[in-house]
């Protein structure tokens, strides 16, 4: 499933930004003309999208030659060269901006991550992205979270159940929502991990009295809450904290003892990496 909406969004990007036809570079530019060209950095960060880069290329010239420098992951300053290209000139130019968005956000979210991974090192908690992504971009910054060193929740609707606060309070409260939602299991023969959402050191309690889950989200907790929290659930369920956290307390919520930390921010409030496509001429 993943490749195909990697494929076709790399289509529909293709599709919204040639319509039919690149007629600046089909005026002035030999069709069998081939060119080379250099990806630059213009600021800091941590580079992403890499082989997405390459991915779109290669569907404007199969033969194209990518030579990379770096790889996902890596730290990157203003003027390193990320990686070279070797390719028909009209594929370069036609390719030039839809290599930059997917590689200049990918790496914004990448570097972001890192941040905040960061605060958490020597802890044994993991951060967690969100669904809050780009609408037709979840794979693409799902991803780049990845590269920056975080961990994804769910990808979907479909790969967990999580029981927040309006599924909790349509179905009837914590106990029905549990229930309710171990019957559907049943009926449809499918295995989901269930996560559900605490409000308050009393939803905490109840969930522990009914069980049935794999982990408790502790929503909008603060620290000391936090702290309590985990001390009554114990080694029961999984932990994670979300709402409200940020670089300067994320490293005090992971101090707290929850498995996992949930930042929407990651990929819903990001500053895109500048980078540069040059020709070498």
């Amino acid at each position: 499933m993943y490749e195909e909406l990697i494929q076709s969004l790399i289509d529909l990007a293709i599709r919204e930004d040639i319509g039919d036809g690149d007629h600046t570079s089909l005026a002035c530019i030999d069709k069998q003309a081939i060119g080379k060209a250099r990806l630059v950095a213009k600021e800091s960060g941590i580079i992403a999208g890499i082989d997405i880069a390459g991915r779109v290329l290669k569907r404007f010239d199969a033969h194209a030659v990518i030579t990379s420098l770096l790889k996902d992951g890596d730290k990157i300053e203003s003027g390193d060269v990320i990686l070279n290209i070797e390719a028909h000139s009209l594929a370069i130019l036609q390719s030039e901006r839809l290599i930059l968005n997917f590689m200049q956000r990918m790496s914004g979210i990448a570097t972001q991550t890192a941040k905040y991974a960061d605060k958490l090192k020597g802890l044994q908690t993991k951060i967690l992205d969100t669904r809050k992504t780009s609408p037709g971009m979840r794979w693409f910054e799902k991803e780049a979270v990845r590269i920056g060193g975080g961990m994804n929740h769910r990808f979907g609707l479909f790969d967990m159940i999580l029981l927040k606060d309006n599924h909790i309070d349509f179905s009837g409260g914590i106990k029905s929502a549990i229930i309710k939602t171990h019957a559907y299991l049943f009926a449809s023969n499918k295995k989901l991990d269930i996560v559900i959402e605490a409000r308050s050191i009393e939803d905490v309690q109840e969930i522990l009295a009914v069980g049935g889950v794999k982990r408790i989200l502790l929503d909008n907790f603060s620290i000391q809450e936090t702290r309590k929290a985990v001390h009554i659930i114990g080694r029961r369920f999984e932990t994670e904290s979300s709402g409200n956290i940020t670089p300067e307390n994320i490293r005090e919520y992971g101090e707290c003892g929850v498995d996992y930390i949930s930042v929407g921010a990651l990929t819903h409030h990001i500053k895109s990496i500048d980078l540069s496509l040059k020709a070498i001429v």
